[in-house]
């Protein structure tokens, strides 16, 4: 059982916090915050510590941490907040939920694997990545560092997910493409070919229709 220091004060520090402490594997001491956005000494009932002085409070050799946060500016803070924790020197854990289908996929360090996800074998995954629940991630299929996949995704066999992509909500992947470098594919997107580098996919929105609800028939 290693003591766990999470970055963040926020929502999915709070998430983080749940599912840690639910399967009891690590123990929770502390968050930590830059110095300017600490707004409360205390957080789910712990200290809120200064990222800036961590090493001095909760030494490397003692401690190590999770950094769950979002995929703001395509995943570039999270990439940013990594890189300066690996620079302190700790060693950040990965969480894979119990309630994932998961065949011991190669995985690296700060990453956040939700409930119902479907790892396939033969599949990798990269430093920092958030897989939200429900995915279908397949076989021979790579996930690169920094990247943030939604919910219910269909990732399907033989894809290359390169570095801080962000894949939405029901995007479906087809077999043996590559996502390139900085893509963003939206919500509902089905990609059938490979992406370009800093591309934006949208998917499909619901528009409104012009007949009201009260005119549907049988609703």
């Amino acid at each position: 059982m290693a003591k766990i220091v999470i970055f963040g004060a926020k929502e999915l520090a709070q998430l983080a916090h749940f599912y840690l402490c639910r399967e009891g594997l690590h123990e929770i001491v502390a968050f930590a915050v830059h110095q300017k956005y600490i707004a409360e000494d205390s957080f789910m009932k712990l200290p809120v510590v200064p990222f800036e002085s961590l090493e001095i409070s909760h030494p490397t050799q003692n401690f190590q941490m999770f950094a769950p946060m979002s995929s703001t500016k395509m995943n570039s803070i999270r990439q940013g907040v990594f890189e300066q924790i690996k620079a302190k020197g700790y060693r950040c854990i990965s969480y894979i939920s119990p309630q994932a289908i998961y065949y011991g996929t190669p995985i690296g360090e700060n990453c956040f694997v939700f409930e119902n996800n479907v790892i396939q074998p033969f599949t990798t995954i990269g430093n920092n990545v958030i897989m939200w629940s429900g995915n279908h991630f397949g076989h021979h299929s790579s996930i690169a560092d920094h990247c943030f996949i939604a919910s219910h995704s269909v990732i399907s066999g033989h894809v290359t997910i390169e570095q801080n992509c962000f894949i939405g909500v029901n995007a479906t992947l087809n077999n043996g493409i590559t996502i390139a470098k900085n893509t963003f594919i939206g919500s509902g997107a089905l990609v059938t070919a490979n992406t370009q580098e800093f591309g934006v996919y949208p998917g499909t929105p619901a528009e409104i229709s012009r007949v009201p609800s009260n005119k549907l028939r049988g609703i």
